[in-house]
């Protein structure tokens, strides 16, 4: 019965940040520079991490996967956003929609199990300085990034094949600039009850429980910073963790109340801007965070650009 209901659906059309063409043109303007600003930035950071061997340790490498992870995450939303701008014809498959809810999905579940794998990295580096090179090696580090990917991946499945196999009865017009779950769950006509739970679920496993064990590795951190007898110890401690509470803060605290906050909190235009932050906002920042609060990154730029002069 599902089945032959979803047969109705062969494509969605989705409606975007505005219907103006005079706004719709200044923001493919904005959009696309942020976009080359988060494709540059993260591609830089990769690049400095990689080049120098000062940084070839367990923290920038799980950074290089975070901004490898936020190119790919803005480039499975962005492109097809920035097509919706100017298009008169503002429609997706329900293929592509399919793909993009999925890719979108599975990275962004990506990003909230990485990000507590590098608090509990920064929490191991501060509070446990002897056994950090031990416990944290390369084999380690290499498995923790292989399990944090495919938890994603895998997590996000159950999240997709629930949203798309609900009966939407011929309605497909999205209101949003891209296949959100909750979104493309407006649209079903049959009560969503377990849909919800599937994503209060989810939400809990990939929101609050890794914000609770960040925040708790935090309460550490910070205890052990304030016993360090140099000031410039603590200053440098301060620095590296402040920029990852900062990505924390913006990324989890956005997430969060698109698909856990009640539904009377919730409007289009105010779910749209919220996802704005998260799915593109954050993924231009990281990188921008990370270096400017960052001396050896900005060490290791500035001695990638003099060799670049020198030659």
């Amino acid at each position: 019965m599902e089945r032959r209901n979803q047969s109705y659906i062969t494509a969605f059309i989705l409606l975007g940040l505005s219907d103006k063409p005079n706004t719709n043109i200044l923001l493919f303007i904005v959009f696309l520079l942020i976009y080359i600003v988060t494709l540059v930035g993260n591609l830089i950071l990769i690049t400095v991490s990689r080049l120098d061997s000062r940084l070839h340790t367990p923290m920038y490498f799980f950074l290089s996967n975070l901004s490898f992870l936020d190119i790919c995450y803005t480039s499975s939303i962005v492109p097809k956003m920035l097509e919706i701008f100017l298009a008169k014809k503002k429609t997706i498959s329900f293929r592509d929609c399919a793909a993009q809810m999925y890719i979108h999905l599975s990275l962004g579940e990506t990003e909230c199990i990485l990000l507590a794998v590098m608090a509990y990295d920064r929490y191991m580096a501060i509070c446990h300085p002897l056994h950090y090179t031990i416990i944290m090696n390369w084999r380690v580090c290499v498995m923790i990034a292989v399990g944090t990917w495919m938890g994603g991946f895998l997590l996000s499945i159950v999240h997709v094949a629930f949203t798309l196999t609900m009966p939407m009865c011929g309605h497909n017009v999205i209101n949003h600039f891209l296949c959100e779950v909750p979104a493309v769950l407006s649209l079903a006509c049959v009560d969503i009850f377990i849909n919800e739970i599937v994503i209060f679920v989810v939400g809990v496993l990939i929101l609050l429980i890794p914000v609770f064990l960040i925040f708790l590795t935090y309460i550490y951190i910070i205890s052990t910073i304030m016993k360090i007898s140099s000031a410039d110890g603590r200053r440098k401690a301060f620095s590296t963790c402040t920029s990852h509470l900062t990505v924390v803060t913006i990324f989890y605290g956005t997430a969060i109340f698109m698909y856990m906050a009640p539904k009377s909190s919730h409007s289009p235009d105010k779910d749209k801007m919220i996802s704005v932050f998260y799915l593109i906002i954050t993924p231009m920042l990281n990188p921008l965070i990370y270096s400017l609060r960052n001396q050896e990154v900005k060490g290791a730029l500035r001695k990638a650009l003099t060799r670049q002069n020198i030659f």
